[in-house]
């Protein structure tokens, strides 16, 4: 009796905690629905009387959501790719190859993820400006394509590769990148996964920077698109529902195809130090 009682109460508390998390992205895509007339009532309307299609395209026509959307689009593919490719590389040293410096440099590089992001903005602003890619795409996906908490992430897994296989690729003829290739990142398929979802969402939903180094509206991105979009929309609370739909919508897809990798990469992450 006590096990079911206690089985239920977690399950009430789950089932209330998801609805809480739940409720404001529903209350999002109702009131992106919803007539002005019917946000502004003294009382609320959470299911419209007549569903509004034609707010999305409303807000589509006062801003160009579908630029903003491209912009996402390439900031976050050419940055995680990057990003995925400087991870593993690194991560496989850091955890496989044996050089001098090995601890110390990678102690050096944890400590860097004590540094506020916000520090970071100003001497990366005028590295770009430097380079001549201030108002681009690629000064905004550029300082993205290394992440020192990835390669963190990814060297825990590597980590509890057993050394034994390599020993036994190494006496096979494999080179390090064969097995690089052939079966660590096939094993780390999980973790991989795990850090390719967070850098996705990260890109997808970064506000500071492409704000800072962007300057025209055929260069920003969705967040970025979206804060603009609330002063020219003014107090169409529909509208900015609407564009918020638009901007959200993609990341919640991903994490809902993608979150069994996820749990699946954080868990086998934390086996070893």
């Amino acid at each position: 009796m006590k096990n079911v009682i206690s089985k239920t109460t977690i399950y009430l508390l789950l089932t209330l905690g998801a609805l809480m998390m739940l409720f404001p992205f529903l209350w999002m895509i109702s009131t992106s629905l919803q007539t002005s007339s019917e946000i502004t009532s003294p009382q609320p309307v959470f299911f419209p009387a007549e569903i509004q299609w034609i707010n999305f395209s409303r807000a589509m026509e006062i801003a160009p959501f579908d630029v903003f959307f491209i912009n996402s689009v390439i900031v976050t593919v050419i940055g995680t790719i990057g990003e995925l490719l400087t991870t593993v590389l690194a991560a496989y040293a850091f955890s496989k190859m044996n050089f001098w410096g090995r601890d110390i440099l990678f102690s050096i590089l944890v400590a860097t993820m004590m540094v506020p992001n916000e520090v970071l903005l100003v001497p990366n602003f005028v590295t770009m400006a430097n380079l001549g890619l201030v108002d681009t795409l690629h000064g905004i996906y550029l300082p993205w394509v290394a992440s020192v908490f990835s390669i963190f992430l990814i060297r825990q897994f590597f980590l509890t590769v057993p050394k034994q296989l390599s020993y036994a690729a190494k006496v096979d003829g494999c080179s390090e990148f064969r097995f690089l290739w052939y079966v660590m990142i096939p094993l780390a398929k999980p973790a991989l996964v795990t850090m390719t979802l967070l850098s996705v969402i990260n890109s997808w939903n970064a506000f500071t920077w492409p704000l800072l180094i962007t300057q025209t509206r055929l260069t920003r991105t969705l967040p970025v698109g979206l804060s603009m979009f609330r002063s020219e929309a003014g107090s169409f609370f529909e509208l900015i529902m609407a564009a918020s739909v638009v901007t959200v919508i993609p990341m919640v897809i991903l994490f809902i195809v993608l979150q069994k990798y996820v749990v699946a990469g954080v868990a086998r992450t934390g086996i070893k130090g």
